[in-house]
């Protein structure tokens, strides 16, 4: 079993392959305008599609929206991330949602 920080330097990992993939982000989740938001939405289905059990995919998730967005506290990150996994994977409703200011 790995160690706490060795787990999250395995996640931490897995996200930058997925984000340094050439960005064809796949065709249900193209449409999320924020790139944070799809970004998070990705990584977290990718992890999920991978294997990973759910609250790792969340933990690597939540660590990867506070990385693009620093000044965010953690309470704030894993709202948005559970707010945008329930809508976008759980519910995979199609339409806007609420969350940072980015483009």
């Amino acid at each position: 079993m790995l160690a706490h920080a060795d787990c999250a330097a395995y996640h931490l990992a897995k996200l930058q392959v997925i984000l340094n993939k050439d960005l064809s982000v796949t065709a249900e989740f193209s449409r999320i305008a924020r790139k944070c938001e799809r970004a998070v939405v990705t990584a977290y289905q990718e992890l999920r599609d991978v294997g990973q059990p759910d609250i790792q995919a969340f933990s690597a998730c939540t660590t990867l929206y506070r990385i693009h967005h620093p000044e965010s506290s953690m309470a704030e990150a894993r709202r948005l991330v559970s707010e945008w996994i329930d809508h976008h994977v759980v519910r995979q409703d199609t339409g806007a949602t609420n969350g940072c200011e980015c483009d």
